[in-house]
């Protein structure tokens, strides 16, 4: 469980904004200090030292987290697929064509 932020406010677009002293990666699980799901982190933006991390909320009051510490749940994580040697198959270089004329 690491810190992401404390919430500053909850934006009319439907989205819970903190305040970070890092960057998180899209798509991340946000829980609150009893590992409840909360969100799912959609946008970071603002200057890099300190971003603003946009989190749409799961829950039914989402007003109600202003002003708490929120975490990123680094167990429920989707892992990133590896993708060395799978995927697109490699196909073999064509000569390039000489002048016509």
């Amino acid at each position: 469980m690491k810190r992401l932020g404390k919430v500053s406010h909850y934006a009319k677009q439907g989205f819970l904004i903190l305040r970070s002293d890092w960057i998180p990666s899209l798509n991340d699980p946000v829980v609150d200090k009893n590992l409840n799901l909360i969100g799912i982190i959609k946008d970071v933006f603002g200057p890099v030292k300190m971003p603003y991390v946009a989190v749409k909320p799961k829950v039914k009051n989402p007003e109600g987290y202003v002003g708490q510490v929120l975490y990123i749940d680094e167990r429920k994580r989707k892992k990133k697929r590896e993708q060395k040697g799978k995927g697109k198959k490699f196909r073999k270089k064509r000569p390039i064509p000489g002048k016509r004329g």
